[in-house]
């Protein structure tokens, strides 16, 4: 594979961490890596993740965002270019963008890739199918392929030798029919860890038995600097946010820790979590789903085990820092 391009993605100037593991992923599968930025932005972060290539790609249209112009942009790049390949973060955009600059270059697209292997013509890609009950392995057939890849799959690595990559710019021809839908703003839960970025995720199902006991939930994912997520029973009884919401018609999360408490696990929420690489459950369930997929299991009731869990680890801190 000669040149992957990485779309980058940023929220408030900071560069998400899927764009950063794309872009690991990118460098080990081919000769060239180029960053796609919306907008002129500093490179060093991106110099430190080896990238050969960092492009601006600048428009007034694009002053707020837009993703059918965005796209139309990313395309036109693309076949500028001659670019065959695009890495995206199956991220919310991503999972937004990717599809739409693959039908606009008649590109195969490939969504939520867990593992990637080069072939002789392009990668081929893993990927779970049915809830996470099967992984089927891809190759794509067409000339160019798009691909997103699912966030904490791919470890981000900075480059052993940070780069100097070239800077260009690149302006796309786009008139006001193709923004016809623009992001005005952007109102988030400040101090809150999205659960598709942490590292540890403690979620909470029904066997919390109210919305004012997430207070565990809350203090649990706190001191072990985590996010608080939760199931769809617990969503749609009002208890927390969808934002929070873990599991098919959720968010995917694959984070290194993932807690589940009081969560019986159906095939549904395994759908959104079943790919963490460390699973523990607390349930007073003996014959729980979720112990066939978790790695630790703790059958007890979790008004119980948690608030201990919560001492133990603020003890094992205390300690380690005197």
């Amino acid at each position: 594979m000669s040149t992957i391009a990485v779309f980058i993605e940023r929220r408030s100037g900071a560069i998400k961490r899927a764009a950063l593991e794309a872009i690991t992923a990118a460098r080990s599968h081919a000769q060239r890596v180029i960053a796609l930025e919306i907008g002129s932005n500093e490179a060093d972060v991106l110099a430190d993740y080896g990238v050969d290539e960092v492009v601006s790609i600048t428009h007034a249209l694009l002053e707020r965002y837009s993703s059918q112009a965005v796209a139309e942009a990313i395309a036109q790049w693309a076949k500028s270019r001659q670019v065959a390949t695009l890495f995206f973060g199956a991220t919310a955009m991503g999972k937004e963008l990717a599809p739409r600059v693959a039908v606009l270059l008649e590109a195969a697209y490939v969504p939520d890739c867990v593992e990637l292997t080069t072939s002789e013509r392009h990668l081929e890609a893993v990927r779970p199918l049915y809830a996470g009950k099967v992984r089927a392995t891809v190759r794509p057939l067409t000339e160019r392929a798009v691909y997103s890849l699912r966030p904490n799959m791919f470890t981000a690595r900075p480059a052993e030798q940070p780069s100097t990559p070239e800077r260009s710019t690149f302006t796309p021809t786009l008139s006001q029919e193709q923004c016809r839908v623009v992001v005005t703003d952007v109102i988030r839960n400040e101090g809150k860890l999205d659960v598709l970025e942490a590292d540890i995720v403690v979620s909470g199902g029904r066997g919390m038995k109210g919305p004012e006991h997430f207070v565990l939930i809350e203090e649990l994912a706190a001191v072990l600097g985590g996010a608080v997520g939760a199931s769809r029973a617990v969503v749609d009884a009002g208890w927390r946010p969808h934002s929070e919401q873990v599991g098919q018609t959720g968010k995917t999360v694959s984070p290194n820790l993932y807690l589940a408490c009081g969560i019986s696990g159906a095939v549904q929420h395994l759908a959104g979590m079943s790919s963490s690489k460390v699973i523990a459950a607390i349930n007073k369930d003996k014959d729980a789903p979720i112990f066939k997929v978790a790695d630790y299991g703790i059958v007890g009731d979790v008004f119980e085990v948690i608030p201990k869990l919560i001492e133990r680890i603020r003890a094992l801190k205390q300690s380690s820092v005197s």
